[in-house]
């Protein structure tokens, strides 16, 4: 189900264009938008970011409950804190390339990440999101937060790259190498791929092995 489409393509709401692999489309995704997964880091980071590269489409899927950690401040969400304090910083013409979707259908969900040229992710050490799992199984270039447990299936060079959680700067110019090397975004993309198959493939790998531990209790009754 989730694999790479080389002529995939993603709608944007509203009809207001269609975004495809041609396009230089940076993902970020968090079941919240929080503190607790970077979102404060790569929204610090944007302002750079959108400077350096004017043809970049930024999307953002999120919710904005309060999610692992604390509720943002004066009963506002985490989005309304940090985009208001980045937008102020940006052109009219760079934050119109800023796309915050919301939470998406699951169909809609992967064609974003079919698209994605460089995905963004960003943790505290904590419990690692399946939505990294999931942009490694389309084969998507990955930027992430060179924290536990991103290293567990993140090793620099080889599935990926790692920043330091509180580098701006670093996030910016590693995405941006990114963007300019196809080549190595299809090598890292092609081995995050073989990884998250060999580790997470439903029914070879993590089936067979809930099933097998299944077994060994009632075994023993």
């Amino acid at each position: 189900m989730l694999c790479p489409v080389p002529d995939g393509r993603f709608l944007l709401p509203g009809g207001s264009g269609e975004l495809t692999r041609d396009d230089e489309v940076i993902t970020y995704v968090a079941r919240n938008l929080e503190p607790y997964r970077g979102f404060h880091v790569f929204m610090r980071a944007l302002p750079d970011l959108l400077r350096e590269r004017p043809k970049a489409q930024v999307l953002l899927v999120d919710g904005e409950e309060t999610g692992y950690g604390a509720a943002a401040p004066a009963g506002r969400t985490w989005r309304e804190v940090f985009c208001s304090e980045v937008q102020a910083q940006m052109s009219e013409a760079d934050w119109a390339r800023v796309h915050v979707l919301g939470r998406l259908e699951r169909e809609a969900f992967t064609r974003l990440l079919q698209v994605s040229r460089v995905h963004v992710y960003l943790s505290e050490p904590f419990v690692l999101s399946w939505s990294l799992l999931e942009a490694m199984s389309v084969g998507a270039a990955i930027v992430a937060s060179d924290t536990a447990p991103v290293r567990e299936v993140i090793t620099p060079g080889e599935t990926g790259q790692l920043v330091d959680f509180f580098d701006r700067a670093g996030l910016v110019r590693s995405i941006g190498a990114l963007l300019d090397d196809a080549g190595e975004r299809q090598r890292l993309g092609a081995a995050a791929r073989a990884f998250a198959q060999s580790r997470y493939d439903l029914g070879r790998v993590c089936l067979p092995q809930q099933l097998a531990w299944v077994q060994s209790l009632s075994a023993g009754l």
